[in-house]
């Protein structure tokens, strides 16, 4: 692949609470921290040219040190908590760095560190998308539906009658339609979002409005959340060697 014109920073966000499973982003995962995967990840590309994690956890920084990450600063804590939006954590992240060290990416790279399975092939596909497409604003991850959201319904008010969530254009009754009918629907997964920086900082959204679909496999989406995706992920791991491993 040919080097990368325009000058990309992955940030990994990584707070230290974690109400749903304590800890998680420094538990093992087959023998490393699991967000020793998104350091990895990120490090296994030339086209990326800065890898940095921020977080409130001394601990989290730490280790994110040893595995290779930059620390330029902790994450306030006002800024770390439950209901904190991706946001308001990278538009600061972005800040301090143009303000302390006059560094401005034009790509932004997110790598959950929730997210451990990774392949470098899709890494450098979404920044050689990113890069060729200038109408592009960001390139997300997604798979196909596991249920189909044309059989989804919502309720109203009590005592009054459900609603189907979506409709179909020529067709009465999309809920009553046998799945291969309806059209086809993707879920979004945390596993690669790649952000023009001006987007962020000046759009004020983590996306924009013409985003780039990479289409991954259901299999390969992963959002570790619970024990039994840790142990969904060692299957992985251990079955696909081509995924990105830390040293």
């Amino acid at each position: 692949m040919k080097a990368n014109p325009l000058k990309t920073l992955a940030i990994i966000p990584a707070r230290g609470g974690s109400k749903g499973l304590p800890n998680k982003n420094i538990l093992p995962l087959a023998g490393h921290p699991l967000i020793a995967y998104s350091i990895a990840a990120a490090k296994a590309s030339p086209l990326i040219d800065r890898v940095i994690v921020t977080t409130d956890s001394e601990i989290i920084a730490n280790i994110s040190k040893k595995y290779g990450a930059e620390i330029p600063f902790l994450r306030p804590k006002e800024l770390a908590g439950d209901f904190t939006t991706d946001i308001e954590t990278f538009q600061h992240a972005l800040a301090w760095l143009k303000e302390n060290e006059g560094y401005v990416p034009d790509l932004v790279f997110q790598l959950r560190p929730t997210s451990p399975i990774r392949f470098l092939g899709e890494i450098e596909h979404c920044i050689q998308m990113l890069s060729e497409n200038e109408a592009a604003q960001s390139v997300r991850t997604i798979t196909p539906s596991p249920i189909t959201p044309y059989k989804m319904w919502t309720l109203p008010e009590e005592n009054e009658f459900m609603r189907p969530l979506l409709s179909v254009e020529g067709m009465d009754e999309p809920f009553n339609m046998p799945r291969q009918k309806l059209p086809k629907t993707y879920w979004q997964t945390g596993t690669y979002d790649l952000i023009r920086w001006n987007v962020i900082m000046e759009q004020n959204s983590m996306t924009g409005k013409n985003i780039l679909p990479i289409v991954i496999e259901n299999e390969m989406s992963i959002d570790i959340d619970d024990m039994t995706s840790f142990v969904k992920a060692e299957e992985i791991l251990r079955n696909n060697p081509t995924c990105i491993r830390p040293e």
